[in-house]
């Protein structure tokens, strides 16, 4: 039996007991229905609204509605596909919902939801519950071969991480197995079925991820994209499910007519605060992953003798060398009202040293001011202290002090700043950050984002600063301060031949 628990209207915060850890709050004067959050973690489920199937996939189809046969196998509600019936003629809705619609979905009470919504649109019971059906379609794929028109696949499958399966919920790694083996999430199970059973077209509701993540998604994306294109895309950098802040896209898939290692080159509409048009190419030395351009550049322009980059002082390292001189230091797990505590310790001459000649530090996180971007800045200039230290766990979104080798004057370490930060916004401009990592959604004038340390360590590898000449540092200076990137690629790559020339020699 369905539990529910009533409460008055109010406006402080409910505080959710061990009791009802299970349930959630919809909006406040609701109920709170029992085991629902368990559900959707469970199966992967976020439910779709009508609204995206009405303002961004019926537009894209309703001059072929009666040429295809329209599919949804993680239905739901049938919010993606039974809203076609709402430019179907009335006295015909009955035929064409026989012929042209097929729902299914793995748990009974959203068939039950789906066949009920069905019937508003007009169509019997009898009927309805034919062509919506209960079916576990990641294990046990629908025959179409009976159709009378070809399956047009829309949908917004489960997205279940297998990460989080291993830990949380063992009765989906059985989708993982055999020629499964080596996907990461339900939703890529689901599109490898279509690609299996030659579906022509699909319309997939999917995380960004897809397009945008490493190891994540690069498997998928190196067995799909051989045999399918990208005709259209939205990409949403703004919350569209109730209950998820993942990033999603909505993806217009259509089989190639011969399997193909060309690029995918296709345009989208990027919506957050604003909406904008970009052009997207998806290549197969880079596993088809967009917004590429970041690790394209570090990987041809990493130094052949780079810079030996190494992150986070410790507590540990600090009580190791304890000493007559007293440094200041930032601890970044004592943040509280805004503020980070600052101790002082005694430390020895080569710790001293040390923190003297290493005083930057990477932000990774975007703060939602443009003065608080990511990037590296100086840990006197921004905190007023010798350093960052990390007394318990290490942290990759708090401030981490960097500690270059071989050690560099002020000036080569205010030049390599100067050259990270710019290079890095000019990244971000022209992929619309979309190297980076999206954090959380803000009303603040751009996407707030996380910089990854091993991209950090990346970008400072293309700048050897101790391999330069006086009269190369003072050309970078000045192309960095004019913001001459094309001119500041030349210089680095000169730079690159002629340490390899050298090492060649020797």
């Amino acid at each position: 039996m369905k539990h529910k628990i009533k409460y008055k209207p109010t406006k402080e915060k409910i505080l959710i007991t061990q009791e009802i850890k299970d349930e959630y709050v919809k909006d406040l004067g609701t109920e709170i229905y029992i085991s629902e959050e368990k559900k959707r973690r469970e199966f992967g489920v976020h439910f779709t609204s009508i609204d995206i199937f009405r303002k961004f996939i019926l537009p894209e189809i309703k001059n072929i509605l009666h040429n295809y046969s329209w599919i949804d196998l993680f239905a739901g509600e049938g919010n993606l596909v039974l809203p076609i019936l709402e430019i179907i003629p009335k006295d015909k809705r009955i035929e064409f919902f026989k012929e042209h619609i097929f729902l299914f979905d793995i748990q009974k009470e959203m068939v039950e939801k789906a066949i009920a919504k069905a019937q508003s649109y007009g169509i019997p019971f009898k009927i309805a519950k034919e062509n919506i059906q209960i079916r576990d379609t990641l294990q046990n794929y629908p025959d179409f071969t009976h159709l009378k028109y070809p399956p047009y696949h829309i949908t917004n499958p489960p997205y279940l991480y297998l990460g989080y399966i291993v830990k949380h919920s063992d009765r989906n790694l059985k989708y993982f197995s055999g020629p499964n083996e080596g996907y990461q999430d339900l939703y890529q199970i689901a599109l490898i079925n279509d690609l299996r059973h030659d579906i022509e077209k699909m319309i997939y509701i999917i995380p960004t991820n897809f397009l945008f993540g490493f190891s994540v998604s690069n498997k998928i994306r190196r067995d799909f994209f051989p045999f399918y294109d990208i005709k259209k895309a939205i990409i949403f950098e703004r919350k569209i499910f109730e209950f998820t802040g993942t990033n999603v896209c909505i993806c217009f898939f259509e089989r190639k007519q011969k399997p193909s290692q060309e690029p995918i080159i296709f345009k989208a509409l990027k919506i957050n605060n604003k909406t904008i048009e970009k052009e997207y190419r998806l290549s197969p030395k880079n596993f088809y992953r967009a917004g590429s351009e970041f690790d394209e550049f570090v990987s041809s322009f990493k130094s052949s003798s780079p810079l030996k980059i190494k992150f986070y002082l410790t507590l540990e390292e600090v009580k190791k060398n304890k000493g007559p001189y007293q440094v200041k230091l930032l601890d970044v797990n004592t943040f509280s009202n805004g503020y980070y505590k600052v101790n002082t310790y005694s430390v020895n001459e080569r710790l001293y040293k040390k923190l003297q000649q290493n005083p930057l530090f990477v932000r990774t996180l975007d703060t939602g001011s443009w003065e608080g971007r990511a990037g590296i800045y100086n840990v006197k200039e921004t905190f007023g202290v010798d350093g960052i230290v990390v007394t318990k766990e290490k942290y990759r979104t708090h401030p981490i002090q960097i500690f270059v080798a071989p050690e560099l004057s002020f000036d080569d370490l205010s030049l390599l700043k100067n050259y990270f930060n710019l290079a890095l916004e000019y990244f971000r401009d022209i992929t619309d950050s979309e190297f980076m990592t999206t954090f959380k959604y803000s009303d603040s004038d751009y996407v707030r984002k996380y910089l990854g340390l091993s991209q950090t360590k990346k970008l400072l590898e293309t700048f050897p600063v101790h391999l330069m000449s006086s009269k190369t540092k003072e050309i970078l200076r000045i192309l960095i301060e004019q913001k001459n990137i094309e001119g500041i690629k030349n210089i680095l790559l000169d730079l690159k031949e002629k340490v390899r020339n050298q090492a060649t020699l020797f």
